[in-house]
């Protein structure tokens, strides 16, 4: 079918007894003039369509001229028309139409061109009015000007290599000379015209329409030589023809990049009126194609009997001509070709299905022609994509749609339910329904209307969108267009593998096997670049990435509208009551879910990698797929990825536990409770409910396994709640809760007294609850005297109390109580008396001791630097005063020496005490304990270790003493010349450091001189007055002593 662009309308025929012929047209306004060829001219009035009468004669100028009129036109700022007759140029008023002027050097002529152009000064810039007329008269051209309305006194002439055969002006100062050795473009500024090369230019040595005479005699060559045409199209774009040859070029005289004009015979005329190429071939004599001048594509063959003149009234290439007609002459008659709207014209080629053609018209057509352009593109792209979809074009397809931008949910709507869902617009027939064609054929009229009932939701649209929009859409459901339908070749790549041969109505059935998966695989890539344009709008949490959404000031649209459905803008121009983010969410949702069902369709392997990122994927729907297909290790991931972690947890523990319906199907690092316990270490604090919940289970399986859970050090372990843990635990088993305590208080150093004192009850039970001679009493016994000596925290007259005071094995425990508490005596007795450890009695007092020094030098840290300093080993005079800490040594050896009542004396270990210790022991309370029948040379050991430490105190101090005085001679020598770096470098510094200011200096903050004004000096010898200290501003530099 063709295109009804334009229709012919016959405005006027000369009557049978006018033996006149029709030989030029000229229309300007509503007025028609036609040349005769009795040399008379018409003047008629065009009326509007649908008038009485098409045209009215106005008035006949019998004498216009003696010959025929061969060519006219006008230059209607002049206020002349002008007109070719007799081979020469006459100028006549526009209103009388009586002779102005005869050109008498224009005899010999053979065609001529007039423009109006407004051109600017090119050194005042004011812009003026300029017209022109270039007649070709033999082998020059001449050129007159009217600037302003006023003639110009020169004639410009350019001189030609032969007869001009025709004259198009394709700016307001380039022509186009065609000639029969080819075309030439004169530029007036340049007075020198350049011939016009094929592509490859002057360098390929073929000029363009030039004549090859070979083989051919005088008679034929000049019968047989066609008249070279040209027409502009464009801006910047010209269309020359020569025969059937074409070449297009730009207003600079290069050739384009473009093919031939599929002529099949020499054109007798070319045009151009807006947006079409137009030509009248002269083989067949009364045939005016309409062509797109961009794809070259016959749109249009119109029957113009004898047709031999084609009239296009200027401007021709602009808005101004806009759906206007142009004229068709034969020797006796006139059509009007009257142009159809334009949406109506693209509705047709729709209907045609002929899309590549609507959409390179729409693209050719102004946006102030058409409401809403971008969208109808998009809506024809969509439209030509699903006719390809249709055809099982599918990679094709699918990139029109990216291309088009077109709504997911429009595309997705093409698929069957396997893959769109509810959204599907296929009505899938049941195995029954084809068994029974009967009954099939009773339901089909409710099938189609559920096809129609479920549309697939369309792009925004304005005006004929929607109607558009319709039509197609039933012209590809439609059986009687299937005839129209260009059938899809052969193909043997791989996008096209499994192509099944179209039915009847390819549409109303589902897609099926390999074609599916094929069809599948091409969506996959659609959905991915649709899932890129929407993070740019939404974030992962499902809201809108910019409060305020930027709506389009043209289309008052958001951005992001070509991703929802053309159904939310159709029935309201109003968005005030749309939910533009949730309706996004739903794009989204729609788009993660489809993908993953195109996946898992196409290609499995592909869908782990989807929800293991952030995804809106339907839980239900991938949940349900993942199950059914046994792939369970993504189930997990999916759902952990959706923060469904119950769910996540149910179906670890079922396969864990062995409960699956079918088990042998169950990884096997899906059998046991390790993945749980995985799965449970990357769970956060604030789930620790649920984490307690469905860690019991592995705990009773595997406790060491499930104890990872809470001392894990890669997960939150350490952050949960440590009292719902033990809790926890306590109820299992108190191993575990004993393990997790020690974790807690070592590992992560946690000082809760509660969790401590906990500790220590545990661990005192086990050892109550155990026999001595168990293989695992004697760790025990180790971490619970560890602990009573690490620890701080636990109550210890609590744990006092629970340590019984009879038996042997907590002896050592009390002492260490008995030692946090500050009871030395007490704890010493256990050793001593109970224990009869000596050995850890004097370390107990060695490590007590240690202790109490290094806490009193704590406590001094903050003397100056002249005090005497605390001696290594103490004081050895210093007094017991009232209230001064008891010296723990001293308490030892009055338990060695004055035991309670039932224990002896111990002399040896008192002896051997003074020995090692006696430095560390108070003197007078020593001595007063040695009874009067001690032999001194029992003491000698004693007597030397105290004077020893007399001597070694005497010589710190002495030391002491010499580096204070290294340090004041260094501090007086730095304050007294300076640094070391200072005199390395042969400058003056601390008090012998020297600035001269003379009177020349001035302040570098308020730009004055010193005189006897007060300074300060900073330590890069930069003076300023004292007064301006605090007053730099920011340019100033340091550094510069003189102004």
């Amino acid at each position: 079918m063709m295109l009804a662009a334009f229709n012919a309308e016959p405005i006027h025929e000369l009557k049978p007894r006018d033996k006149s012929k029709i030989e030029s047209l000229l229309a300007y306004g509503d007025r028609l003039l036609v040349g005769l060829s009795s040399g008379v001219l018409r003047i008629y009035r065009v009326n509007e369509l649908g008038a009485k009468k098409s045209v009215e004669l106005l008035r006949e100028e019998e004498k216009f001229s003696k010959k025929p009129v061969q060519q006219l036109a006008v230059v209607k700022e002049a206020n002349l028309l002008v007109s070719l007759s007799d081979g020469s140029v006459a100028l006549h008023d526009l209103q009388t139409f009586a002779l102005a002027e005869r050109l008498d050097v224009t005899r010999g002529a053979t065609c001529f061109a007039v423009i109006s152009s407004v051109v600017k000064d090119g050194e005042t810039g004011v812009p003026s009015l300029v017209s022109r007329l270039a007649v070709g008269v033999k082998k020059k051209v001449l050129l007159w000007t009217w600037r302003d309305m006023e003639l110009e006194d020169e004639v410009a002439t350019v001189g030609i290599e032969a007869v001009a055969k025709s004259l198009t002006w394709i700016t307001g100062s380039r022509l186009v000379v065609g000639l029969d050795p080819g075309f030439v473009l004169w530029q007036v500024e340049s007075r020198q015209p350049t011939p016009i090369f094929k592509t490859g230019g002057e360098s390929s040595g073929a000029r363009f329409g030039a004549v090859n005479s070979s083989g051919m005699g005088y008679v034929a060559m000049v019968s047989w030589v066609p008249k070279p045409m040209a027409t502009c199209l464009t801006e910047n774009q010209i269309l020359l023809a020569k025969d059937v040859n074409t070449l297009f070029i730009d207003t600079e005289g290069k050739a384009l990049e473009k093919k031939q004009v599929p002529w099949a015979s020499a054109p007798e005329a070319v045009g151009y009126s807006y947006p079409y190429l137009l030509a009248l071939l002269s083989s067949e004599r009364g045939t005016l194609q309409v062509r797109n001048p961009d794809t070259l594509s016959l749109l249009q063959s119109i029957s113009v009997p004898g047709a031999t003149i084609l009239h296009v009234p200027q401007p021709n290439i602009s808005l101004a001509h806009a759906g206007k007609g142009f004229l068709v002459a034969s020797d006796r008659t006139i059509w009007r070709m009257n142009a159809l709207p334009y949406d109506e014209q693209l509705h047709e080629l729709i209907n045609q299905r002929r899309f590549d053609e609507a959409i390179s018209l729409l693209g050719l057509l102004e946006d102030t022609l058409i409401d809403d352009k971008q969208a109808m593109i998009r809506e024809f792209k969509t439209l030509k994509a699903e006719d390809r979809f249709h055809q099982q074009q599918y990679r094709l397809a699918l990139d029109l749609f990216t291309d088009a931008e077109s709504p997911p949910a429009r595309v997705i709507a093409l698929y069957p339910r396997s893959v769109a869902g509810d959204l599907t617009t296929i009505h899938e027939v049941s195995d029954q329904s084809d068994a029974e064609p009967a009954a099939a054929g009773h339901e089909c009229p409710h099938a189609e209307d559920e096809i129609a009932s479920k549309e697939a939701p369309a792009t925004p649209s304005k005006g004929v969108l929607s109607k558009l929009r319709v039509t197609a859409s039933n012209g590809l459901r439609d059986p009687d267009s299937t005839s129209t339908r260009v059938a899809s070749p052969a193909r043997a790549d791989s996008d096209t593998a499994g192509s099944r041969t179209p039915s009847v109505k390819p549409a109303s059935k589902p897609l099926e096997g390999e074609d599916l998966k094929l069809a599948a695989r091409c969506l996959t890539s659609f959905l991915a670049q649709a899932r890129v344009k929407i993070k740019k709008f939404l974030s992962t949490e499902g809201t809108l990435k910019e409060s305020q959404i930027s709506m389009d000031p043209e289309t008052g649209r958001p951005a992001f509208a070509n991703l929802l459905p053309g159904s939310l803008f159709d029935d309201s121009s109003d968005l005030s009551g749309i939910d533009l983010g949730s309706e996004l969410l739903k794009t989204a949702q729609l788009v993660d879910t489809t993908l993953f069902r195109a996946y898992m369709l196409a290609s499995p392997s592909l869908a782990g990698p989807l929800f293991r990122l952030d995804n809106f994927c339907d839980p239900d729907v991938v949940r349900t797929s993942l199950y059914e297909s046994d792939r369970y290790c993504d189930l997990i991931d999916f759902l952990h990825g959706k923060k469904l972690h119950r769910q996540a947890l149910e179906v670890l523990a079922k396969f864990g536990k062995g409960e699956a319906e079918h088990a042998d199907v169950i990884p096997e690092n899906m059998k046991g409770p390790r993945r749980t316990v995985a799965y449970l270490k990357q769970l956060p604090p604030e789930l620790v409910d649920l984490i307690i919940e469905f860690a019991r289970w592995p705990l009773e399986e595997v406790a060491e396994l499930g104890m990872e859970v809470f001392v894990d050090d890669s997960g939150y372990s350490e952050h949960l709640p440590r009292d719902k843990v033990l809790h926890l635990l306590k109820s299992m088993d108190e191993d575990l809760e004993l393990k997790y305590l020690e974790h807690v208080t070592s590992e992560w150093n946690d000082q809760t007294p509660e969790f401590h004192q906990r500790l220590v009850d545990i661990l005192i039970h086990k050892l109550k609850s155990q026999d001595q001679q168990s293989d695992t009493y004697p760790d025990v016994q180790i971490k619970l005297e560890a602990f009573l000596k690490e620890s701080q925290q636990y109550n210890e007259k609590a744990t006092l109390q629970q340590l019984p005071t009879d038996e042997p094995r907590f002896y050592e425990s009390r002492a260490i109580v008995f030692g946090a508490m500050g009871k030395h005596k007490e704890a010493l007795s256990i050793y001593v008396y109970s224990v009869k450890d000596y050995a850890k009695a004097e370390e107990y007092c060695n490590q007590t001791f240690l202790s109490q020094q290094q806490q009193r030098q704590q406590s001094t840290d903050g003397a100056t630097i002249n005090q005497q300093p605390t001696p290594v080993f103490g004081n050895a005079f210093a007094s017991n005063k009232k209230g001064s800490q008891s010296n723990v040594f001293a308490t030892l050896l009055g338990l060695y020496l004055k035991p309670s009542s039932g224990q002896e004396k111990r002399w040896p270990q008192a002896l051997g005490l003074l020995s090692r210790h006696g430095a560390r022991l108070p003197t007078s309370s020593t001595l007063e304990l040695m009874p009067d029948d001690l032999a001194i040379a029992d003491l000698q050991s004693y007597f030397i270790g105290r004077k020893r430490n007399v001597v070694s105190i005497t010589r710190e101090m002495e030391m002491v003493k010499a580096l204070q005085g290294l340090q004041q001679i260094n501090a007086d020598r730095r304050l007294l010349i300076g640094p070391d770096a200072t005199v390395e470098e042969g400058r003056r510094g601390g008090r012998d450091r020297r600035i001269r200011i003379t009177e020349d200096d001035h302040c570098k903050l308020c730009h004055k001189r010193f005189g006897a004004s007060a300074v300060r000096i900073y330590p890069d010898d930069t003076v300023v007055h004292y007064g301006c200290v605090g007053k730099k501003p920011s340019n100033i530099r340091y550094g510069w002593r003189r102004g």
